[in-house]
């Protein structure tokens, strides 16, 4: 690890309580700041993920930068966190990227893109493969700073009312689902939707939709899907590691110490790797209460991962050849993905592959 990166999230690796809060805040100035979140406080690991991020502002300061947080809809509607903080309603938001893929597909590199980078793996891109430079000067030009808050890992592919083994069986399905990954699924037949998370159950419940993906089984047991579409597909291949952000008013940035600044970073970087480690402990446990509760297991067929595939990175490829800013990420990005998953196959996936298989005898 470089020396000034090993600097700069020294907390995680000291541990965060080793962090003398009052040294950044000598002299400094109060400031408070308003936080709004794209999520709802019942996903208490992503929304809070953002609570630890402002107590440790607020910890690292000595008190006298104080950031309120904001639920969705509290302040401006979940997926309009990215505006209000554009236009200064908010000084930082938090969200996830790939929200905003209709204004531009390349906000989707800050998050996902499907048979895009786990979770370590984006950590590694962005944090020492070159995307933080690039992710930023794409950033800049929208008016914010970007900081990495938080990782799911590998989401779930979704809960279906019936089995889907073919391509075929895809053919009309209406599925809650929207993005890159919906214009991928749109190449095979599915009808993507979009629908609030919270009227979700209502709407398979009423057949109105036939799927509908969330999050990983701790998120998804609160929605109670396994009661009206008990076939629970994996892996979610759009997001294989969905990062979510921090956006910061690059005005706002600006007007601050260094001392401050250093303070949102260095909190930032917290919890984004509490998120994970958060999601770890808590899924498996999750999964097999949903199991018992009547969850059907599934993995997506080989014809559907291969033509998902196929369709996706044809999509990916057509956008780059009209979107610059999209090609400028794309290509670098594409380069980091391919060479990741090589190593990966060399030491990681055979010796998580033999566990997963000893596990089970």
């Amino acid at each position: 690890m470089q020396r000034r990166s090993f600097l700069k999230h020294g907390t995680l690796a000291a541990g965060a309580a080793t962090v003398a809060a009052p040294v950044l805040a000598q002299g400094g100035p109060a400031i408070s700041w308003r936080l709004a979140s794209s999520f709802p406080k019942t996903l208490d690991t992503i929304y809070g993920s953002a609570e630890r991020f402002t107590r440790r502002v607020a910890e690292l300061t000595g008190g006298k930068f104080v950031i309120r947080q904001f639920a969705a809809g509290e302040i401006v509607p979940g997926l309009q966190v990215m505006d209000a903080v554009q236009a200064g309603t908010v000084e930082i938001g938090h969200t996830a990227s790939y929200y905003y893929f209709g204004k531009d597909p390349t906000f989707a590199f800050d998050c996902a893109v499907p048979f895009g980078l786990t979770s370590r793996q984006q950590t590694a891109w962005v944090d020492q493969g070159g995307g933080r430079e690039l992710l930023r000067d794409f950033f800049k030009g929208h008016g914010l700073i970007n900081l990495m808050a938080g990782n799911t890992g590998t989401q779930m592919g979704g809960w279906f009312r019936k089995e889907i083994k073919t391509v075929a069986d895809l053919k009309g399905l209406k599925f809650r689902i929207a993005g890159f990954a919906g214009r991928t699924m749109e190449r095979m037949g599915v009808v993507p939707q979009q629908i609030p998370g919270g009227d979700v159950y209502a709407a398979l419940e009423k057949g109105t939709i036939d799927a509908a993906e969330w999050v990983g089984p701790y998120d998804d047991e609160k929605l109670g899907l396994v009661k009206v579409a008990p076939h629970y597909y994996a892996p979610g291949w759009w997001e294989a590691g969905p990062q979510l952000s921090l956006y910061v008013n690059i005005k706002e940035w600006e007007k601050l110490p260094k001392e401050y600044k250093a303070a949102i970073e260095a909190a930032s970087f917290e919890c984004h790797v509490a998120m994970q480690a958060e999601y770890d402990a808590r899924n498996p446990a999750a999964l097999a209460r949903l199991i018992k509760n009547g969850a059907k297991l599934h993995t997506f067929s080989k014809e559907i991962m291969d033509a998902s595939f196929k369709h996706a990175t044809d999509i990916m490829e057509e956008e780059a050849g009209r979107n610059a800013a999209f090609r400028k990420i794309y290509e670098p990005w594409k380069r980091f993905r391919n060479d990741q998953n090589q190593w990966a196959s060399v030491a990681e996936a055979p010796m998580q592959n033999f566990l997963i298989s000893a596990g089970r005898k």
